[in-house]
């Protein structure tokens, strides 16, 4: 399988995007190894963690990982240009082992970000890799932006949703793209049933009771008539989370159509995620299965086209 060089390219996507754990594993088990890597968002985390050789750490993690895990990872700051400050999320991207220069990696790897002062486009290719992975999720109005190289990055789905671009300017000729939105639009169509409009907002009132629990006594009080309108909403309006989330979903899935129609990867690997929203990490099992089952689907297609 030496005849091309095959890059991956992963598309954020937030808690959808730990479908690409199990998009590399089922790859990697039917050795289909990629030569380059590039990632937006979550993407730029997974790939990351494998590029840095700690792609079974992670898996390990989010197989175990449920919603407390995860609030553990939030620390509210709701003044730092995002609801959440992201020192935590970036203690845990060193605990994992990704405070490790880029360019020392054993494949080429770049995070895709956006400058927040012009709209630009950033590929992050030097430096700290949970710096450059930081500043790729950060999910405007969620996580605070990140200053690096005296510019603010926000998440790099702004503008590049799946790098299939950066992949090939780091050398791959042959480009697996994982689109990890594909569907959202009409998910978010479905109108949910009694039980599970109950479901949602018994999971809402544990996610505010946790994040409440998590803040400094001094602001918990004022915090309590903020927080609920951001997670909950009501007869006049959606909450805050759902405006957000729907919007970068929408921004998300009609940048990703322009580009895969100027810029086409030669295989789409798209798993089917559509149902799990933005901060559902507690599906980290599902979606990565998901992956695992997309991919398969792709390997005998990749086999014969990368031995022609």
């Amino acid at each position: 399988m030496g005849k091309y060089r095959i890059g991956l390219a992963l598309g954020g996507g937030a808690a959808r995007g730990l479908s690409h754990i199990g998009v590399i594993e089922e790859l990697l088990d039917a050795g289909i190894k990629p030569d380059v890597i590039a990632g937006t968002s979550m993407g730029a985390f997974v790939g990351g963690a494998y590029a840095a050789g700690k792609l079974d750490a992670v898996g390990g993690w989010a197989k175990t990982l449920n919603m407390r895990a995860f609030m553990s990872l939030l620390d509210v700051g709701l003044t730092q240009g995002g609801v959440i400050d992201g020192q935590r999320v970036c203690d845990w991207l060193n605990e994992l082992g990704l405070d490790q220069p880029i360019e020392s990696l054993p494949i080429p790897y770049a995070a895709v970000a956006t400058d927040l002062a012009d709209g630009s486009e950033v590929w992050l290719r030097t430096g700290s890799l949970a710096a450059a992975i930081r500043a790729s999720i950060s999910v405007p109005g969620i996580l605070r932006p990140v200053l690096l190289d005296q510019r603010w990055l926000v998440d790099g789905g702004l503008v590049n949703q799946i790098p299939i671009s950066t992949c090939r300017a780091l050398g791959a000729d042959f480009v697996i793209a994982v689109n990890v939105t594909e569907g959202i639009l009409g998910a978010r169509q479905q109108k949910l049933s009694a039980d599970a409009a109950k479901n949602a907002e018994d999971k809402r009132k544990a996610h505010i009771a946790q994040i409440l629990g998590q803040m400094p006594t001094a602001l918990r009080g004022a915090a309590e008539y903020i927080v609920p309108s951001l997670i909950r909403g009501g007869p006049e309006s959606p909450a805050y989370f759902d405006v957000l989330a729907n919007s970068l979903d929408i921004m998300q899935e009609r940048n990703t159509q322009l580009r895969l129609a100027g810029d086409p990867p030669n295989v789409s690997i798209v798993p089917d995620v559509a149902s799990i929203k933005l901060l559902d990490f507690d599906r980290a099992q599902e979606a990565m299965s998901a992956g695992r089952i997309a991919a398969k689907k792709a390997v005998s297609s990749i086999r014969e086209m990368i031995s022609r």
